[in-house]
């Protein structure tokens, strides 16, 4: 294939990728956690490290990325430690990265208010041979972190406090998903851009829990989603002129459509298989009138919860 022979389209389609598998690797444990929005903030302070790459004339990738996880490790304190206010010095700590973020760009004699777009939304165009290396790096620790850890991760987004119970350093092991979603949104911001990588950590897993039941599918679910809409956003941003964040995010939120749709029938099925097993249930013992009554309203139910799930 011609694209497959241009040197910037072969960095791009492995930056693709990459960020398609490593983004929704994290985003489901945000999902569960309830903290969605969590790379949307890194994202923000992220722009601060872009900024002082340029000002201090190295790698904008590295420096956000250092950047990035010590704003994490804030917001976690944040969470865990704030109480009335910590809304608040959140909200402080995102508008001051985004701040930061565009003086520095501004001041660095090598910056630009265009440059800083291409960090804000992506350009695959302008991803380099050393930014592959670092993305190759950054993504092999986040593979390593939600791979090898995943029982462990699982537990603590379920429940905390029962993992805290059974042992589990909880405080140090929400601290490490923290680092690495901020690991995550420095790998995927030469692609999708640092205000659209939230998305891809979060629309996939949303799309996959629509038709998937166990953790482990869904996660396997999620990461072909994933990829699937980063290299079809890059291959279109090849062939037409359009803004590959903007493309991959769109994509992704059209399969969480179709997937929304497909999940109506399936779970009206679901819920048909239920009835039927419980009415076979019920038909093979003898049962007073108030147990068939309470067997009604059991599969009635288990109707309502297919349905909604």
């Amino acid at each position: 294939m011609e694209l497959l022979q241009d040197p910037f389209m072969q960095r791009a389609l492995l930056a693709a990728v990459l960020v398609g598998i490593t983004a929704p690797a994290v985003g489901i444990h945000l999902v569960q956690r309830r903290q969605a929005l969590m790379g949307d903030g890194i994202g923000h302070v992220a722009m601060t490290g872009v900024g002082l790459g340029f000002l201090l004339s190295t790698n904008p990738v590295w420096v956000a990325t250092l950047v990035a996880v010590a704003g994490s490790v804030a917001m976690e304190l944040i969470r865990a430690y704030g109480r009335t206010r910590g809304d608040i010095a959140l909200a402080m700590l995102f508008y001051g990265g985004m701040a930061g973020g565009v003086l520095l760009m501004n001041l660095s004699d090598t910056g630009s208010t265009a440059k800083l777009t291409t960090y804000l939304f992506g350009s695959l165009s302008t991803v380099s041979d050393e930014d592959v290396v670092a993305i190759c790096l950054l993504a092999a620790f986040v593979l390593l972190v939600t791979v090898g850890l995943r029982r462990q991760l699982f537990a603590i987004s379920q429940d905390e406090e029962f993992a805290r119970v059974t042992g589990l350093p909880v405080r140090a092991m929400n601290l490490l998903v923290a680092v690495t979603a901020a690991v995550t949104v420095t790998v995927a911001m030469r692609v999708v851009g640092l205000l659209l990588v939230s998305a891809l950590m979060v629309v996939p897993v949303a799309a996959a829990q629509q038709i998937t039941r166990s953790f482990a599918v869904t996660f396997v679910v999620a990461v072909a989603i994933g990829v699937a809409v980063t290299l079809t956003g890059t291959v279109a941003t090849y062939y037409q002129d359009v803004p590959p964040g903007a493309t991959i995010v769109l994509l992704a939120i059209g399969i969480f459509g179709l997937l929304t749709v497909l999940a109506a029938p399936l779970a009206r099925r679901r819920a048909r298989s239920a009835e039927s097993a419980a009415g076979a249930a019920g038909a093979e013992c003898d049962v007073d009138v108030p147990s068939a009554g309470r067997m009604t309203a059991d599969v009635a139910t288990v109707r309502s919860v297919a349905e909604k799930g």
